[in-house]
């Protein structure tokens, strides 16, 4: 991982130019190219230039080292020309760059922050329900608290009414596994969990932060597997990218697949799958609903839509997520699960993108199935129009013409 801010009047090699189709980004957008196609030279080799009127600028990029090498970098506001052009160029790097996105890992939890702002906290250790609660209610393997950028915390743990509610996680409810129910979400009932394995990766650096996490769904008191048995392993990948200081911008990938040679079927039903529990700050009186389809609190449960925006007043001013699905996703674009108006009496606020809401999902072992989501958090308010812009460059990657020298 590196930023280069090295003297463009030193020769260098060019390796490929990049150039990047105008789009609409008021927030920076992230873009990434397949490094092993153009070069078998190191990262630490290499600095990424924007050409612009004024000369070559150095632009800030992140190696991620997976079956690939891909070069990530965030594609900063728009400049109003129709396309952006690039340069990679072979050349030693003399200065180390800033990471701006870092992990703090303590207490069981990892807080990932962005210009030593707190983004979010991810809890791999145990996390116990209220004193006098049964302690199935125990959970590991997920989101809490998600903080805006000025500070308020935009989700809660274990509220009276749901003990299972976790800030942001993502279980399915009713699945068949092994010819059995098992119920991964309501945990009241004692026939399954989900629960955090182990990392499988880490990183921070100046694009981007976040880890990989094998997490697995486990079913209980199965006659013909015993007390319990894994029938899911699930891989969070989490990134908080570096966009600035005003807003955040997160991705959330689940990777599913069977952990033995069992189908595991995710029946129909109106929850499960990626679910947010709002603060308790939130009520009927000061919070909004809008889905891309244009839909409120009144009438957006159980239909679909590309991205829900929810937003209300806090303690500190006033916040809110922008939550958009990934046109690859099953059944997309995706029913959603919103609470009622007058839910606990008061309006409390609750959101899913539940895939499976009007349908079977069949998982057949040995495949892999994928699930993308972005958020983009705020404070004050966004309109309509650029939450759609926000999503466009989620469903679909700026147009890249990549020239190899």
């Amino acid at each position: 991982m590196l930023v280069c801010f090295c003297s463009t009047k030193v020769s260098a090699q060019v390796i490929a130019k990049l150039s990047v189709h105008a789009v609409e980004n008021s927030v920076a957008v992230p873009v990434y190219i397949d490094l092993d196609q153009l070069t078998n030279e190191p990262d630490s080799n290499l600095i990424l230039l924007e050409i612009t009127s004024g000369g070559k600028i150095p632009v800030a990029f992140q190696a991620e080292k997976n079956y690939h090498r891909f070069l990530w970098w965030m594609l900063e506001k728009g400049s109003g020309k129709k396309k952006r052009v690039f340069e990679l160029v072979k050349q030693q790097a003399s200065v180390a760059g800033k990471q701006s996105i870092h992990l703090v890992d303590e207490n069981g939890a990892i807080t990932i922050t962005a210009q030593q702002q707190k983004v979010l906290q991810y809890n791999y250790s145990t996390h116990y329900p209220p004193k006098g609660v049964d302690t199935f209610f125990k959970r590991s393997g997920f989101i809490h608290p998600l903080w805006s950028p000025a500070g308020n915390v935009l989700t809660q743990i274990s509220p009276k009414d749901h003990y299972h509610h976790v800030g942001i996680w993502n279980p399915w409810t009713h699945v068949l596994f092994k010819g059995k129910q098992v119920d991964f979400w309501n945990l009241g009932d004692k026939k399954g969990t989900v629960r955090f394995e182990k990392f499988i990766t880490k990183e921070e650096g100046p694009v981007f932060g976040g880890f990989r996490a094998l997490q697995e769904h486990v079913a209980f008191n199965i006659p013909s597997a015993g007390m319990e048995t894994t029938a899911l392993n699930e891989v969070w990948d989490i990134r908080v990218f570096n966009v600035g200081r005003n807003v955040w911008l997160w991705d959330f990938t689940s990777q599913l697949n069977c952990a033995a040679q069992d189908t595991v079927t995710l029946k129909e039903y109106r929850y499960g799958g990626f679910g947010f529990r709002a603060t308790a700050d939130w009520n009927n009186q000061n919070s909004k609903v809008l889905t891309s389809e244009g839909k409120t609190r009144k009438d957006a449960d159980a239909t679909s839509a590309r991205w829900c925006m929810i937003d209300g007043d806090m303690q500190h001013g006033h916040s809110g997520i922008l939550f958009m699905g990934h046109p690859a996703n099953y059944n997309a674009p995706e029913p959603m699960r919103v609470w009622p108006e007058d839910q606990n009496g008061r309006g409390d606020v609750f959101f899913s993108f539940s895939p499976t809401r009007n349908t079977d999902w069949v998982l057949i072992p040995g495949k892999n199935y994928v699930l993308k989501y972005r958020m983009l958090v705020f404070d004050g308010t966004i309109s309509k129009q650029q939450a759609e812009e926000v999503w466009k460059n989620f469903a679909q990657m700026p147009v890249m013409h990549i020239e190899k020298k």
